[in-house]
């Protein structure tokens, strides 16, 4: 069985990685390179663990938050299939077929509009990948080009970044803390609806509500 440290050890996961990052810098993007990948791996591995489930899926989750975006190299529309295809090709004799294609499924799954799920690994990435907003994801150095750009703004302006399930009230809840004095949290709403939308249904799939907390305002 492959693990977590067999992928970030494996050269062309790495290189894959490091290519995405370069390609997202040109196209002005966030971070998602190394940095994002190791936040979304551990952050995965986390929820699975609090949430009861098995160690193993805990394994399969960070797996696949590590390799969720590394197709981004090859095309940014696409990614998700191609990353998913990429997975294949580098473990098809790695790994069990069966945790092979729970894998691709995640990362296939994790950036689509008809977003399903079928295992919890899946629903997991969602939640771990679209609850990533920190100022450290921030590429761009030029303190005038972060303020003309929303995602740069509203990542830039996110002090702090916590999802935690609470199993008693059967809640997973995202906090965040943003510097109202640089970006209004309706700037957040703009860009990020859709992607809270996918946390509500991952949250949902895994018999969970999903809350959103905003400098200790609770807005979901």
């Amino acid at each position: 069985m492959i693990n977590l440290n067999d992928v970030k050890n494996n050269p062309q996961v790495l290189n894959f990685i490091k290519q995405t990052e370069g390609a997202m810098t040109a196209l002005e993007y966030t971070n998602h390179g190394v940095r994002h990948a190791n936040i979304v791996a551990e952050r995965a591995k986390k929820l699975i663990k609090d949430l009861g489930l098995s160690q193993r899926e805990g394994e399969l989750a960070a797996i696949s938050g590590f390799c969720h975006d590394m197709g981004n190299f090859m095309t940014r529309t696409y990614h998700h299939y191609y990353g998913a295809l990429i997975f294949h090709q580098i473990f098809q004799n790695k790994a069990d077929p069966e945790e092979i294609s729970t894998i691709m499924q995640a990362i296939a799954n994790h950036d689509k509009d008809e977003m399903n799920f079928t295992n919890s690994v899946s629903a997991v990435l969602v939640l771990a990948d679209k609850s990533d907003v920190d100022r450290s994801r921030v590429t761009e150095n030029d303190i005038e080009r972060v303020k003309a750009d929303i995602h740069d703004r509203i990542n830039y302006a996110t002090r702090e970044s916590k999802i935690k399930v609470d199993k008693a009230k059967k809640r997973i809840t995202l906090t965040l803390k943003i510097d109202t004095n640089f970006c209004p949290i309706m700037e957040y709403f703009e860009v990020f609806t859709e992607r809270m939308t996918f946390c509500r249904k991952a949250a949902q799939f895994l018999g969970y509500d999903f809350g959103l907390v905003i400098n200790k305002f609770r807005l979901l």
